[in-house]
């Protein structure tokens, strides 16, 4: 038809990772999408034949970003493998608590502030402002000289909000930079460092609390919920109320899974069954709660760039076979499905699982934003649903970390110290920043002889399955009415929600396929 075309976005910029992203346009509307992971991981086949206790290690180097998700699912795995499941003591099962959830905030603020509100707000506006701000002056300093990166180049949307909030917005971009770097102090006072902490190990902490670490963490959470409170959510809020028509875009496929996250206790040696900050379970559109079932999950490569022969594979049994001249294959993710479905993870997954769990404080949130829209639960499934669930899950997070801080105790164990088994099999659920992880292992003669990871963005960037099926974020985008093809921004809009991390689901560069357009996003 003559007026249909493609739009190839390659690569879409402010994610982490490499994404291409080819849309097909009829007539101003989205028919199909492709998700294309450009970068091919390996950790996988890295890790085979090392000693068991470098995956907690070697498994963050996956990503810069969200290094403690996979400290902490690594850690579980082996947990599981070594024997040690159902004996953490209090104190590891806490600092853990308290590494990762840091990680967590820190990650919520640096999606919204750093990689989704440009968006939203012009920063190029900060340049007429002439007030006090010491933010807006270091944003108007560098825009005056003409240094624009990372604000320009960029896609012109239809930036809405009223002077004032907007400059409002620019001037928190350079506040949030504080408050992340506030988040990986607090790492680090039980983690060692940050990126990559040393803190969590398979059996607990190698960290011991001390009054004055939990006073320092106190100090810092303090200022992070503060935060929070009166910037973080206020500026959400201020976005849904200039665009209120993103409460009904960028639906996907309105199935959603989490596995559940942060232990809360850790007798319960089945994961899923265990007490946990973030309840496991999958719901529909419906919001009706189902059971997770890891055993459900298989891994398609149809139109991936992987051997054929390793499709439709449960995770504990897959290998990792590149196949990069794969003719029908157009990313380096895999297609995971559950029960043969395609499902969403990431916040607004565990906003709407605990909601439908009956979870008072995330029911208070979601009818507080539903009130606030004078809408009914579909507003959630949208691109301001991610946002708005991500923001309110920073703040409960941060709520709970002062009673896991104040619940330490000095002198105590934080370890169940174990040695390495002849053999043994692990798997590690939880739930990163960005969605539901797992990490699958094998053991024999003291060795890892299978290592597999199945991440967020490989769930919500997947592509199409061996049924044809597309991935969640291809399905969000079908449907999408751009105004410009040449300025596709409802686009990035959609993608950038989902916060991808190519990095943990793809690392070797392979260009492949003809041109038809390039256009090039910050």
């Amino acid at each position: 038809m003559a007026d249909t075309q493609t739009i190839r976005i390659d690569p879409i910029t402010r994610i982490e990772g490499h994404l291409k992203v080819e849309v097909v346009v009829d007539a101003g509307d989205v028919k199909e999408a492709k998700c294309s992971g450009q970068m091919f991981r390996g950790f996988e086949m890295m890790l085979l034949g090392r000693d068991p206790r470098d995956a907690a290690l070697l498994s963050q180097r996956v990503c810069g970003v969200c290094p403690i998700a996979h400290a902490m699912a690594s850690a579980l795995c082996l947990d599981s493998a070594f024997g040690v499941d159902g004996q953490i003591p209090d104190n590891g099962r806490l600092m853990r608590n308290l590494i990762f959830g840091s990680n967590f905030i820190q990650s919520h603020i640096l999606h919204f502030y750093h990689l989704a509100a440009l968006d939203f707000v012009d920063v190029s506006a900060a340049a007429d402002y002439e007030g006090a701000d010491d933010g807006l002056k270091s944003l108007r300093g560098f825009i005056g000289r003409g240094e624009l990166a990372p604000f320009m180049p960029r896609y012109e949307g239809d930036y809405r909000l009223p002077k004032e909030a907007n400059q409002q917005g620019a001037a928190h971009y350079v506040r949030a930079l504080e408050a992340r770097r506030i988040a990986h102090e607090m790492c680090a006072i039980f983690g060692g460092k940050m990126p990559h902490q040393v803190g969590i190990v398979v059996g607990g902490c190698t960290e011991t609390p001390t009054a004055d670490k939990i006073a320092a963490f106190l100090s810092k959470l303090e200022w992070l919920r503060r935060f929070i409170d009166d910037v973080y959510i206020a500026d959400v809020l201020a976005v849904a109320a200039a665009y209120p028509d993103y409460f009904g875009i960028g639906a996907g496929p309105k199935r959603y899974l989490s596995w559940g996250g942060l232990d809360l206790e850790t007798k319960e040696t089945n994961l899923l069954k265990r007490e946990r900050f973030f309840p496991a379970g999958r719901v529909g559109a419906d919001l009706t709660l189902e059971a997770a079932d890891a055993e459900q999950v298989a891994e398609y490569v149809r139109n991936s760039w992987y051997d054929d022969a390793t499709s439709g594979r449960k995770p504990a049994e897959a290998d990792t076979v590149p196949a990069p001249d794969k003719e029908s294959g157009y990313s380096w993710l895999k297609a995971p499905r559950y029960a043969g479905q395609p499902h969403e993870v990431g916040p607004l997954a565990r906003a709407l699982v605990a909601y439908a769990a009956g979870d008072e404080a995330v029911k208070r949130d979601v009818e507080a934003v539903l009130g606030r829209l004078e809408a009914g639960p579909e507003a959630l499934f949208s691109v301001l649903g991610r946002h708005a669930a991500r923001a309110l899950e920073a703040r409960r997070l941060a709520d709970a970390m002062l009673g896991w801080a104040m619940a330490l105790k000095p002198g105590e164990p934080v370890c169940e110290w174990r040695g390495v088994p002849e053999s043994g099999t692990g798997r590690g659920l939880t739930e990163a920043p960005r969605g539901s992880l797992g990490h699958w292992c094998e053991i024999q003669d003291h060795k890892l002889t299978r290592y597999q990871l199945v991440v967020p963005t490989t769930w919500n960037a997947s592509p199409k399955d061996d049924e044809g099926n597309p991935g969640p974020m291809e399905q969000a985008i079908i449907g999408t009415k751009i105004r410009d093809p040449e300025n596709p921004f409802e686009v990035v809009r959609i993608v950038r929600s989902f916060d991808p991390c190519l990095a943990c689901s793809v690392h070797m560069l392979t260009p492949k396929g003809r041109e038809i357009g390039r256009c090039r996003v910050l």
